[in-house]
């Protein structure tokens, strides 16, 4: 049997009526890579209430609904950066691509993206857990590289 056989042979049955429809964020991980910090940021209150609802109840279609609306939420932003910031997030996520998805080589694109988020949507990206008082890895303007990132 052929591959399109059997991709045709296989039903995907469709989502219940309850469940709202919401597309694929459609973005490879590049982009998601580079856009991740905003994304938590900016949908914070949708993933909180998407873990909250995961820890009552660990069945995948008990939360679908909150599933999709950070779905929603990540395609929404990542629209925003294309409309606002597109050579920006576009020059990021492709230095991400081409460096083995190591922020360290990709400072110098990743803090103009920084800038436009900060000026056209006014999100800032914020490392969770950095120490208070000291200047976060990603706002280092001359960091040392070693083999393990402190």
């Amino acid at each position: 049997m052929s591959t399109e056989a059997t991709a045709t042979a296989v039903k995907i049955p469709p989502m219940p009526a309850n469940i709202p429809h919401v597309d694929e964020v459609g973005a490879t991980s590049g982009p998601l890579k580079s856009a991740a910090f905003f994304i938590g940021a900016y949908c914070k209150e949708y993933n909180e209430d998407f873990m909250l609802c995961k820890n009552e109840n660990r069945q995948p279609e008990h939360c679908l609904k909150e599933g999709r609306k950070v779905t929603r939420c990540a395609i929404d932003l990542l629209t925003k950066m294309r409309e606002n910031c597109g050579k920006q997030f576009d020059a990021h996520w492709e230095c991400l691509e081409k460096n083995n998805h190591e922020y360290f080589l990709c400072r110098k694109p990743e803090r103009t993206l920084n800038s436009c988020m900060f000026d056209k949507l006014g999100l800032t990206k914020t490392i969770p857990g950095t120490p208070a008082g000291q200047t976060p890895v990603h706002e280092k303007q001359n960091p040392i590289y070693k083999p393990i990132q402190k």
